[in-house]
């Protein structure tokens, strides 16, 4: 599932979650790595198509791992 949003922000989860937003947000966590807590609110997300919740876990992510972060 990918979201786009108007201020740049964009959210790819394709079995890895990408989370980029110009050239301030780039976080990019391989599949076996993501959490419980967020992959559950990813599978959530993706069930219900849902952009605006796949937001609040984009929201998470980089408040845990920091707006720049490769986790593989």
């Amino acid at each position: 599932m990918i979201c786009t949003y108007k201020d740049g922000l964009k959210v790819n989860y394709s079995g890895s979650l990408q989370i980029t937003k110009g050239k301030d947000v780039n976080v990019l966590i391989k599949e076996g790595y993501i959490p419980a807590n967020v992959r559950s609110g990813l599978d959530l997300a993706t069930s219900s198509h849902s952009c605006r919740d796949m937001r609040k876990v984009a929201k998470e992510v980089t408040a845990t791992f920091g707006k720049r972060a490769c986790i593989h």
